[in-house]
C-alpha cells in the first residue's frame, strides 16, 4: 500500500524475464542503498498486480492489492518522484485471459473477460479489464519526454567485443510490403486547437441510416493541442493480405510485423485478418464448426490448434491448409510457433531489428533460415524498416566495432501520440461518419468509414511538445548531428513542424527536419562514419528506434537507458526494452538459466542515485552512483554479462559480480569514511566467497524451475530460484 512519506527510490515489480533479474537484484540494492539511508520500495504494475486491484470486492482481505499503477500516476506529477522502471508486459488479449484463468485457478474470485457485454455489469466488467491491455501502464507514468541512450561504457565494449551479425548481400530477396493507400497514413487529418475550440468534445458516429451513437464522451482539448483522425480500412487491408501471399516468391517466408501489445485495438485485429485471410478456404469450408468452437481468428492459429485437438478431420485440414500457402516466419520452428500463432508473439520493435541483424534471415518450418517479405500494412513508420533493408543491401553488414552511437529524445509526456493504447480506437460497426464534435457544435474531423473499418484519434499536447523540442536540442548540443523525424506530407508531423521551425528558429540552431525514410538513412550513414546521432522522435518511433539501433549496435535493447525527466521536476529511469523478455523466461522454466542481462538496471540505478544527489542534496546517494558505474564498467571489463548457456554466467552470477565489485568500489572510496567502513568487510567477504558462491548460483542450473505460475509468481519458490546461494544472501542480508 502506499505510504504517507514518499519512498527515496521506487522500484516496480512487474512481469517475465525482468521481474526474475528483479528478485535477485532488488535484496542488493535495498542493501546497499539502507547503509547510506535511503529508502527504496516497490510498487507493482505487474499484469496480476493490475487485474487484481480492478476488482477488491469480490476478493478477501488477504487477496486485496492496492491500485499501484494509480498511486504511481500521481507521484510522477510531483518534484519528489525518484521511480526506476522496468519493462513491463503490455497485455494483450491472449496475455490478459491467460492471466485471468491462472488467477482464477489459483482462488481469486474474478470474474471472465466478456468479449460481448450486453448487460451493464459485463460492461462495466469489460472496460476495467479494458483499462489493464495494451499499453496502459507507459501513458500513466510518463509524465516526461524520453532521453533514451546507451552508456558509454556499454557502447565502448559492444565496439570491442562485436556481437555475431548476418550478412547482408544485394542478392537478398527481404523486403518490405505496405498498403498501397487507404491505410493510417493516407487518411490521416490534423488539427491544432485555438483557443476558441478549447474545452469538451465528443467522438459522434452517424450511420448510413441517419442513427448516430457517441462512440467517446467527455473528451477534452486543450489550446495548443495537436488532434488527429484517421481510419484503416478493412477492405483494402485484406486485398493487400491476399496480395502479398499471392506475390511470396518460392523459398521466400510470409510475416507480419505488428505491435498487438501496445496498439491494443487497431492490431490484435489487423493480425486476425492476416489469420483469416491466410486461412481463407479453411475457414469457408469450416465456418460453422469454428464458430461452434467459440474460436475468433484475433486470438491466432495457437487458440485454433487448441480448440481443434483431437478433430483429426479439422487438423488434417488445417495442415493442409497452410501447407497451400506460403511458408510462414516462425517464432519457434522447433516447437511448430509460427508469426500467427498469437498476436503477442511478434512485436515489430523486436522482429524486425532482429531480421535485419541477420542480414535479412527470418527462420523457416524448417528449421532453416530463409528471406522475408515483412509485410506493415500501414505506411507511417513502415518506411523506417524498409529503408534500413535497401540500405544494408547496398552497403553490407554495419561493422559494430567502428559504427557511433543512435540515441532518441522521444515525444510522449502526457499520453502524447498513444495510438491504440487508449480509448479512442474503434473498429466500425456498419457503414457511416465518424465526427470529432466540438462543444460549440463545430465539426473538427469527419470521415466516411465502412463496417471493419479501424478509425482512431491521438493527441499531443502544447506543453510537452515544446519540452522535446528543447530536450532534442539540449541533446544535439551535447551529440552532435541530429534530426528532427517528421514528415511534412503527413498531416500530424505536419502540425507538429509548425512548433518546431519556430522553436529552432529562436534558439539560433539549425537541426533539419527529415522525412523518417530519409532520416533513416542519414542516421546510419552518421554511425557508419563513427559518428553520434540524435534522433528526435513522437512516441511510436521512440519505441521502434530504441530497439531497431542498439540490437544492431549493441546486440540488445535490454542495455539502454532511458532518462525520463518529469515535467514537474521529479525522475523517471527506464532499464531497456523488454521485447525478448518472454524468451528468456521461457528459458528458465525449461532449464533454470537467466540470460536477462540487468546492465539496463545498473545503469539506470546510477542514474537514480544521481538525480538524488542533485535534486535532494543527499551526498551519500552521490558516492552510491559513483561507485554504481565503477561496477558496470567492471561487470562489462570482467565479462561478467550473462550468457545464453547453461553453465555460463546468467544474470544471479552478474548479480554477485555487481554486488562485489560496488562493495570494492564504496570500501575504496574516501569521500564517505562511514561507508567506506560499511562495506570494507562486505567486499572482503564477496571477494573471499566467490568460488562458493558462484557454485551455489549454478547449482540450480539444468533442471526446469518451478516458480509456481507464470503471471503470479510464488514468493517462495521464486526467491528459492532467483536467490539459491546462502553465502551470498548471509552477506547481503
Amino acid at each position: 500500500m502506499a505510504t504517507t512519506t514518499t519512498p527515496d527510490i521506487i522500484y516496480t515489480k512487474v512481469d517475465e524475464a525482468p521481474e526474475l533479474a528483479r528478485i535477485s537484484l532488488e535484496p542488493i540494492i535495498r542493501s546497499f542503498a539502507s547503509a547510506a539511508g535511503i529508502s527504496v520500495e516497490t510498487r507493482d504494475i505487474s499484469v496480476a498486480g493490475r487485474v487484481l486491484s480492478l476488482f477488491p470486492e469480490r476478493l478477501t482481505q488477504a487477496q486485496r492489492v492496492s491500485d499501484d499503477l494509480a498511486w504511481l500516476g500521481e507521484l510522477v506529477k510531483t518534484p519528489e518522484a525518484n521511480v526506476i522502471k522496468l519493462p513491463n508486459i503490455s497485455a494483450s488479449m491472449p496475455q490478459l485471459n491467460a492471466a485471468i484463468k491462472e488467477l482464477q485457478s489459483k482462488g481469486y474470485d474474478i470474474p471472465d473477460y466478456p468479449e460481448e457485454a450486453t448487460t451493464d455489469e459485463e460492461k462495466s466488467i469489460k472496460a476495467r479489464y479494458d483499462a489493464v491491455k495494451g499499453s496502459a501502464v507507459n501513458p500513466v507514468l510518463r509524465e516526461g519526454n524520453s532521453d533514451r541512450r546507451s552508456a558509454k561504457a556499454v557502447k565502448a565494449y559492444a565496439k570491442a567485443n562485436p556481437h555475431r551479425m548476418g550478412t547482408w548481400t544485394a542478392a537478398s530477396k527481404t523486403h518490405v510490403s505496405s498498403m498501397p493507400g487507404d491505410d493510417f497514413y493516407a487518411n490521416e487529418l490534423s488539427a491544432t486547437i485555438s483557443a476558441a475550440q478549447a474545452g469538451a468534445a465528443k467522438i459522434v458516429f452517424t450511420g448510413a441510416d441517419g442513427t448516430q451513437s457517441v462512440l467517446k464522451d467527455k473528451v477534452t482539448y486543450t489550446e495548443g493541442e495537436v488532434v488527429d483522425a484517421t481510419f484503416l480500412s478493412a477492405s483494402a487491408l485484406r486485398a493487400f493480405i491476399k496480395a502479398q501471399i499471392k506475390a511470396t516468391e518460392p523459398g521466400v517466408l510470409f510475416s507480419v510485423h505488428l505491435k498487438a501489445t501496445m496498439m491494443k485495438v487497431s492490431d490484435p485485429i489487423i493480425f486476425g485478418h492476416f489469420v483469416s485471410v491466410y486461412l481463407e478456404d479453411f475457414i469457408a469450408k469450416h465456418g460453422a464448426e469454428l464458430d461452434a468452437l467459440g474460436w475468433n481468428p484475433n486470438s491466432g492459429i495457437g487458440d485454433l490448434d487448441k480448440r481443434i485437438a483431437g478433430n483429426a478431420a479439422l487438423e488434417a485440414d488445417l495442415k493442409a491448409a497452410m501447407a497451400a500457402q506460403p511458408p510462414m516466419y516462425m517464432v519457434n520452428s522447433d516447437k511448430g510457433i509460427t508469426n500467427l500463432h498469437v498476436s503477442s508473439d511478434v512485436i515489430i520493435d523486436a522482429s524486425m531489428p532482429a531480421v535485419i541483424k541477420a542480414g535479412g534471415k527470418g527462420w523457416g518450418p524448417d528449421g532453416a533460415e530463409a528471406d522475408v517479405n515483412c509485410c506493415i500494412p500501414d505506411n507511417c513508420y513502415a518506411s523506417v524498416y524498409d529503408e534500413t533493408i535497401k540500405y544494408f543491401k547496398e552497403t553490407g553488414t554495419l561493422d559494430v566495432t567502428t559504427c557511433g552511437a543512435v540515441s532518441n529524445v522521444g515525444l510522449m509526456a502526457q499520453k502524447a501520440e498513444e495510438y491504440g493504447s487508449h480509448p479512442t480506437t474503434f473498429e466500425i460497426a456498419a457503414n457511416g461518419t465518424v465526427e470529432i464534435v466540438l462543444a460549440s457544435g463545430e465539426v473538427l474531423h469527419s470521415q466516411t468509414v465502412e463496417k471493419g473499418d479501424i478509425w482512431r484519434s491521438s493527441t499531443a499536447k502544447k506543453a510537452p511538445i515544446l519540452d522535446w523540442i528543447q530536450l532534442g536540442i539540449a541533446r544535439t548540443k551535447a551529440t552532435g548531428a541530429a534530426a528532427f523525424w517528421l514528415d511534412k506530407n503527413r498531416a500530424h508531423d505536419a502540425e507538429l513542424i509548425k512548433y518546431v521551425e519556430p522553436a529552432l528558429k529562436a534558439a539560433g540552431i539549425d537541426i533539419p527536419i527529415m522525412a523518417p525514410r530519409e532520416a533513416t538513412r542519414f542516421s546510419f550513414e552518421t554511425m557508419r562514419a563513427g559518428k553520434d546521432c540524435v534522433t528526435i522522435t513522437g512516441n511510436v518511433l521512440r519505441d521502434y528506434l530504441t530497439d531497431l539501433f542498439p540490437i544492431l549496435e549493441l546486440g540488445t535493447s535490454a542495455k539502454m537507458l532511458s532518462i525520463v525527466k518529469l515535467m514537474q521536476g521529479g525522475g523517471m529511469f527506464e532499464t531497456g526494452a523488454g521485447g525478448t523478455a518472454p524468451k528468456h523466461v521461457q528459458q528458465v522454466y525449461e532449464e533454470n538459466h537467466l540470460r536477462w542481462d540487468s546492465l539496463g538496471e545498473f545503469c539506470a540505478l546510477g542514474e537514480s542515485f544521481n538525480f538524488l544527489a542533485e535534486a535532494k542534496g543527499m551526498p551519500k546517494a552521490a558516492v552510491l552512483g559513483a561507485a554504481v558505474d565503477y561496477a558496470t564498467q567492471q561487470v562489462l571489463d570482467n565479462a561478467k554479462s550473462p550468457r545464453g548457456r547453461v553453465g555460463q554466467d546468467d544474470n544471479r552470477t552478474s548479480h554477485y559480480y555487481f554486488a562485489r565489485y560496488w562493495a570494492e568500489a564504496l570500501a575504496a572510496q574516501t569521500d564517505d569514511a562511514a561507508l567506506a567502513a560499511h562495506f570494507a568487510p562486505i567486499a572482503k567477504a564477496l571477494v573471499e566467497g566467490e568460488d562458493t558462491i558462484v557454485a551455489e548460483l549454478h547449482s540450480v542450473e539444468g533442471a526446469p524451475a518451478d516458480l509456481g505460475g507464470y503471471y503470479l509468481l510464488d514468493t517462495a519458490k521464486v526467491t528459492a530460484t532467483m536467490r539459491p546461494s546462502a553465502t551470498l544472501n548471509a552477506i547481503i542480508g
